[in-house]
């Protein structure tokens, strides 16, 4: 396939503006760049093909990202569709060999902005491995990672059911969705001093403990939200538009499923019960009592439903980590990898408490030499590679990390559920209406930052 993103070339000579069939018959290949648009267009005969092209972006349909789709109609079928990514590259894989191993999970955790601190767990979780001290992590550690991951899953499936809901007409379903997300944001903007991209899951553990009041108003809201994801059943699992815009569109089964690497939602969706905490449990979450949610369908109509109740298990968990919280550490004794070590953030969230500089440097001239050399410089990681995947919002997201034994990462290379995931948007949308193209990307939710990095 071509990459060239200013002329358009085809492969093969054939009348098929978009390639042709390859001497091994291995079937058409397809050439999409970024400014081939004029000879696509040109290519098409309208005197003698009925085809209709139809460029659909590259926009930024709600918080998806920016998506191209190029489809290809009969009357108002989908013919062929191809999505072309590729618009929100930011680097930010590469940028991480320029910084640090703590410096690197403020990069890290932009890539998937509407579950950052997934990004930053599973790339945590390497580098703890390469280190040699997933013993070492305190409880509490684990717990709250547990706790904030929870949190943050049940705040990107709201964003999928409200962005899902505008997509397709239902504008209340918009409003309610983002009335509980902004809940969430405000709990993690207390937990972690930000409401997206947190940096707060470090290599050897978090941050910052939980502040005063968090644990009470975590608890306020699980109630509310239990009652809100009823009203979101009431509003849409019944109505006539609802299950007419989703039952039946975008069937995507099992096999096809596993043919095409795709996992989270849509994989259960299709009646498989594959959920990496349960298959690959880490930070104990073989010990919590849930539930994997199943649907047979395999359409839109039954992510949504793997979704809304997937919101109910995250809460069950949630209140089950709420109930594990005992005092203790929030990062690993070893003063050579604990950075920064006895930190409280100040009220802006941003650096080293004063209370903090003024204990190190009235201590001794070696701990504040430490503590400079630990902040710039960083610490040493062993040479090796590791691969540590967890369940995310949108399914497998593992971070490949490896080490050269310096103190910066050497490469590191995310395994994206919703870059792997694109793959079935032809599976899902050809053969179907146009009308349906919408529902049936959404319902994939994939998010672009996370696909292009």
């Amino acid at each position: 396939m071509s990459t060239d993103s200013e002329t358009y070339t085809s492969t093969y000579e054939s009348s098929d503006p978009y390639g042709g069939n390859s001497p091994e018959g291995e079937g058409r290949v397809f050439t999409v760049g970024g400014g081939d648009w004029d000879d696509v267009v040109d290519a098409v005969d309208p005197d003698t093909s009925e085809r209709i092209v139809v460029n659909m972006g590259p926009q930024h349909p709600s918080t998806h990202g920016v998506l191209r789709l190029v489809l290809e109609l009969e009357g108002e079928t989908v013919t062929q569709i191809r999505p072309v990514i590729g618009y929100l590259h930011t680097g930010i894989e590469k940028n991480m060999e320029y910084r640090n191993w703590v410096q690197a999970v403020t990069f890290i955790t932009r890539c998937d902005y509407l579950s950052p601190l997934f990004n930053e767990t599973t790339y945590c979780l390497g580098v703890e491995r390469l280190l040699g001290i997933e013993d070492q992590i305190p409880e509490r550690v684990n717990v709250l990672r547990v706790l904030v991951l929870e949190l943050q899953r049940i705040s990107s499936h709201l964003v999928w059911l409200a962005t899902g809901g505008m997509e397709i007409g239902a504008i209340t379903m918009m409003l309610l969705g983002f009335r509980e997300r902004e809940k969430i944001l405000l709990i993690l903007e207390m937990i972690t001093g930000l409401r997206m991209n947190h940096a707060y899951i470090r290599p050897g553990g978090v941050a910052q403990d939980m502040p005063p009041g968090a644990v009470d108003a975590i608890r306020e809201f699980i109630p509310d939200m239990y009652k809100r994801i009823d009203e979101y059943e009431d509003l849409l699992s019944a109505n006539p538009i609802w299950l007419a815009r989703l039952s039946g569109v975008g069937y995507l089964d099992t096999s096809s499923c596993m043919q095409l690497g795709v996992t989270g939602p849509l994989l259960r969706a299709s009646g498989f019960a594959w959920d990496l905490r349960k298959e690959m449990p880490v930070m104990g979450y073989e010990t919590y009592d849930f539930n994997v949610v199943t649907e047979s369908a395999g359409d839109c109509y039954a992510r949504y439903l793997v979704r809304i109740n997937e919101m109910r298990e995250s809460l069950k968990i949630v209140e089950q980590a709420l109930d594990r919280l005992r005092p203790g550490p929030t990062m690993v004794e070893d003063k050579k990898i604990a950075w920064p070590a006895q930190l409280a953030l100040g009220s802006d969230g941003l650096g080293n408490s004063l209370d903090h500089i003024r204990t190190i440097m009235g201590t001794s001239m070696e701990a504040l030499i430490h503590h400079f050399k630990l902040v710039t410089e960083g610490f040493r990681v062993p040479a090796g590679q590791a691969y540590v995947p967890i369940e995310s919002p949108r399914g497998e997201l593992g971070a490949h990390v490896v080490s050269d034994g310096g103190t910066r990462p050497h490469r590191v290379h995310l395994r994206d559920p919703s870059f792997v995931n694109l793959q079935a948007v032809p599976a899902v949308s050809e053969g179907g209406m146009i009308s349906d193209v919408v529902a049936a990307v959404a319902s994939i939710d994939p998010v672009m930052g996370g696909v292009d990095r």
